[in-house]
């Protein structure tokens, strides 16, 4: 097979939860430990770091990453859903894993991958724990998926649990309380296990609190430490996945970590990690910024960022996918920008004429455009050196860009 053919395959066998929704949720993790036996059980032949959380989950695991690989550890690093490649999801000391690596893992366990009925996501997760066991890291950071208790990558014992805040996201799987999404959250705590939760949230603390007593485990509230450090990862809102990624780091027994590296790592995360979408900004004159902040939560403060940009005029390519509560983010976007709506390029994908029917409503004017691309294309027609074109919405918008 070659690479390509593997991909469709992969793509499907069941269907892929971020293209299809939640026809792809798998409800126990039956299938993850049936593969991890048959691969031996790779995830329990190097250390891990798991991070869990509905909004920077992402950028503190390449954070935690970064720091590790300044350190001079061998790093794993298992993170979703992929912004252009397929391979951005498996990496080590910021290496994607190669083509040829995934073609070899699906073809040696294809029978078995079919008899089992594994989804897209089970089978992405075992070959990460098999590629970072071949490799012999000496340590994984291992991203969540969705939500924590029944997700996938929970068949690991981590050296930290980390949760780094709770929203109101996927609530369609997860609970329609904050309280209920940090049931689903808190799962990943283990016995024994430090945790670190990112942000003191008044509504969920208990949950958690609750948790780590059950798991007769440690708990500490990263936010309620000061950290004087700076990234390369532009955006206030960083602020908060900082705090989160030294507090990890603090809770490492087994692992050497100076002063120097933390600050180092947190310097070059992009550089480390070839981490993209996180306020990126693609070009200057006029200044075009991508971001995938894509609920409530993650929205707040990329739009309070986007307020302290200087701008004559704003200038928003905006696409969403159909399981978003619109009127819990639109109103959130500025009334003056110029609105250009795009449909992602997935099932999942919200079609246009909606969106701009219900930006309408919260008097967010604008055009309809048949991708994503096209979109930007008029953005930039339109725009003069001294405007601002912001780009998101979703993860699969600024995908399209990239």
């Amino acid at each position: 097979m070659t690479y390509q053919q593997v991909l469709d395959w992969m793509f499907a066998q069941l269907p892929m939860y971020q293209r299809q929704g939640q026809t792809a949720l798998k409800k126990d993790l039956t299938n993850i430990i049936a593969l991890c036996d048959e691969l031996d059980n790779p995830q329990e032949k190097f250390k891990t770091i798991h991070v869990g959380g509905t909004n920077g989950k992402g950028s503190t695991s390449h954070m935690v990453a970064s720091i590790l690989q300044e350190a001079g550890y061998k790093v794993g690093l298992y993170t979703s859903p992929h912004l252009k490649n397929f391979t951005e999801r498996i990496r080590i000391n910021g290496k994607e894993i190669s083509r040829d690596s995934v073609v070899k893992f699906i073809e040696k366990n294809k029978v078995f991958l079919e008899k089992q009925g594994l989804s897209f996501f089970e089978m992405t997760v075992g070959m990460a724990f098999e590629e970072f066991a071949n490799q012999k890291v000496d340590i994984a950071v291992i991203e969540v998926g969705l939500g924590g208790r029944l997700d996938s990558t929970n068949i690991i014992m981590p050296e930290v649990s980390v949760i780094t805040n709770i929203g109101l996201d996927h609530t369609q799987f997860l609970g329609e309380t904050l309280p209920e999404i940090a049931f689903e959250k808190a799962g990943i705590i283990k016995k024994n296990i430090p945790v670190v939760i990112g942000e003191r949230q008044k509504e969920t603390e208990k949950v958690f609190i609750t948790k780590a007593k059950e798991c007769n485990t440690s708990i500490v509230f990263a936010s309620d430490k000061k950290q004087n450090y700076t990234t390369d990862l532009l955006g206030e809102y960083q602020k908060h996945n900082v705090t989160t990624a030294i507090t990890t780091i603090q809770q490492l027994k087994e692992f050497e970590v100076s002063e120097e590296n933390i600050k180092n790592g947190l310097l070059n995360v992009v550089k480390n990690t070839n981490l993209k979408g996180r306020w990126q900004v693609l070009q200057e004159k006029p200044k075009v910024i991508c971001d995938t902040a894509h609920n409530k939560e993650g929205l707040f403060y990329t739009l309070e960022q986007l307020k302290k940009e200087n701008y004559k005029q704003l200038h928003i390519v905006l696409g969403v996918v159909s399981d978003k509560d619109l009127s819990e983010i639109l109103p959130m976007f500025p009334e003056k920008a110029k609105y250009y709506f795009c449909k992602p390029n997935i099932p999942r994908g919200l079609p246009v004429d909606k969106l701009k029917e219900e930006a309408s409503e919260f008097g967010l004017m604008g055009e309809v455009f048949c991708s994503v691309s096209q979109s930007l294309e008029k953005a930039r027609v339109n725009a003069s050196k001294e405007d601002v074109i912001y780009v998101g919405g979703s993860t699969f918008v600024v995908a399209e860009i990239l």
